[in-house]
């Protein structure tokens, strides 16, 4: 779930596989909560900074690239790109948390450095603004 400037909600019916670059698995926990503004000292996850800045970051959103997941049954990884997105691959429902943005997919890059113009979704500005974690 997409908060309205706030973290992205992971949560599962199952665990979800938390992991960085490496595939070395951070998490596995059925819910948790990633930051999404770049500011956190606890990356990847939030920690609540986003509460003292005056950020805005939507939860509204398009995605053009929607897919049909039903019937698909595998497990749901994040990565943690170094320097860079959130990966998502498996069966994913990414929706605001008021309910008028929706997508479903089988795979997602997700900003976390609070800079994108496609939020939730990268448009790699993390590299032009330096993003670092």
């Amino acid at each position: 779930m997409v908060r309205p400037d706030g973290p992205l909600i992971c949560k599962g019916d199952a665990d979800i596989t938390l992991q960085d670059a490496d595939h070395k698995i951070i998490l596995k926990d059925k819910e948790f909560a990633l930051c999404r503004c770049g500011l956190s000292k606890n990356k990847p996850f939030c920690d609540g900074t986003h509460k003292t800045k005056e950020l805005k970051m939507t939860q509204a959103f398009n995605d053009e690239r929607k897919e049909d997941i039903n019937g698909i049954v595998a497990d749901m990884i994040i990565t943690v790109k170094t320097n860079a997105m959130y990966s998502i691959k498996g069966p994913v429902t990414i929706f605001s948390r008021d309910g008028l943005s929706k997508t479903t997919r089988t795979k997602a890059a997700l900003c976390r450095c609070g800079f994108s113009e496609k939020k939730p979704f990268c448009d790699t500005k993390h590299k032009k603004c330096g993003f670092i974690a």
